[in-house]
């Protein structure tokens, strides 16, 4: 018998927390489903929040075959017109302004640039961030980041700071008590001017929203005291929650802006930093100079990408899909004694499991029966489904949230 895929790759990889091993493998896919290994088909809605136009999506897959026998790579020193459109669509959809461009590969080396660029602009070194936040995987961005226990045996940059986050983390806390404790110790460290920037995700993906007053309250605070607003937009940007960059739902502007896991079409990997025209003083540094930064094959991805979402109206349908799947979820939260209650705003979703020791049994009676979700804060099962999933498609989940938490009755 032939040794499956996932055993292959316990054996191959160097093993890791989250990565390595794990217990399937994808086979294929396209739009919100794919079949894993054993031939298993599954409604994904996790996708590591990548496939907003859904997977294979075949106007992106034709355009990265006709890119294919146009221009296949540019090494340093050279651009592209593919990169050169891409950074052009990204300043322009930017609604604080003028705003210049730069492209990574990653996640994390978006948010390494934002960070460098930070530093540069402000003279300063010392940052903060969020408990409980994740924002990368480089050295940098995990010091900067707040989840302890991923940085914890990795050497770290000085002057991290990490505070209350500004969503609910222990059981009990309101959004406006947790909100109301972060702003205050933004204030006590804010109030030495030596931040050089405040690092967050406008809407935690999870999702949680701040109250209204929060980031308004946190701009103008930035504002008096020399510090740069960066936001994290690499899981909720592009559509995810309605608006194109989740920061439009806060009267906030940001200086700095970070895309990445979607902008890709789900295929390729692509992320890109946005930021103000004005923090355009380090010329004299090769603060982004990747390899592939201006890659004309993962410019395609992008470009594609933003081309698909304005021609299918993705990001007003995230918004109304979310409300119609967020009324359902309710709904079941209230019928199943299972599930504690539901949020969500577009296409970022979250149901709270009542006993939290419940959430793994969930998550894989979710998957044997053909849908997979995420987890997060050790008790919410959470929903990232492509912008474009059918309705019918999100019943089918819908049914099986309930499947599943009927053997919990």
């Amino acid at each position: 018998m032939t040794e499956s895929i996932s055993r292959r790759d316990a054996a191959a990889f160097l093993h890791q927390a989250g990565s390595t091993p794990v217990a399937h493998a994808f086979a294929s896919c396209r739009g919100a489903w794919a079949v894993d290994e054993t031939g298993h088909r599954f409604l994904d809605l996790h996708g590591n929040t990548c496939h907003n136009i859904g997977y294979a999506h075949p106007r992106m897959v034709a355009a990265l075959k006709q890119q294919l026998d146009t221009l296949t790579f540019t090494p340093r020193l050279f651009t592209s017109e593919p990169a050169v459109e891409l950074a052009e669509m990204l300043a322009a959809r930017w609604p604080y302004g003028n705003a210049r461009v730069l492209l990574g590969v990653s996640g994390t080396d978006a948010i390494e640039m934002a960070l460098k660029l930070a530093y540069v602009a402000t003279g300063r070194t010392k940052t903060i961030a969020f408990d409980g936040s994740w924002h990368g995987a480089a050295l940098g961005a995990l010091s900067v980041g707040g989840t302890a226990a991923e940085r914890e045996e990795f050497p770290a940059l000085e002057g991290c700071h990490h505070v209350h986050a500004f969503w609910p983390r222990n059981i009990g806390e309101t959004a406006e008590a947790a909100a109301q404790t972060a702003f205050e110790a933004l204030e006590y460290y804010l109030a030495a001017r030596d931040i050089a920037a405040i690092l967050s995700e406008p809407i935690r993906a999870t999702p949680h929203l701040p109250p209204d007053w929060f980031w308004p309250e946190v701009r103008e605070l930035c504002d008096r005291t020399g510090t740069l607003l960066i936001f994290d937009e690499i899981p909720t940007g592009l559509g995810k929650t309605g608006r194109f960059f989740a920061s439009e739902h806060f009267e906030a502007v940001p200086d700095i802006t970070v895309l990445g896991k979607s902008l890709g079409g789900g295929i390729l990997p692509l992320s890109a930093v946005i930021a103000n025209a004005e923090l355009d003083v380090a010329q004299h540094l090769g603060i982004g100079h990747y390899t592939h930064q201006k890659n004309p094959m993962l410019a395609r991805a992008g470009i594609e990408t933003l081309r698909i979402i304005d021609d299918e109206k993705l990001v007003e349908r995230s918004a109304s899909m979310g409300r119609w799947a967020l009324g359902e979820l309710k709904s079941l939260s209230n019928k199943l004694p299972v599930y504690a209650g539901a949020r969500g705003i577009g296409c970022a979703m979250a149901v709270e499991c009542a006993d939290h020791d419940n959430l793994s049994a969930l998550k894989n009676g979710c998957y044997r029966l053909g849908l997979n979700t995420g987890t997060a804060d050790g008790r919410y099962l959470t929903l990232s489904p492509p912008l474009n999933i059918s309705q019918e498609d999100f019943r089918f989940a819908i049914g099986i949230l309930a499947e599943a938490g009927s053997g919990f009755i």
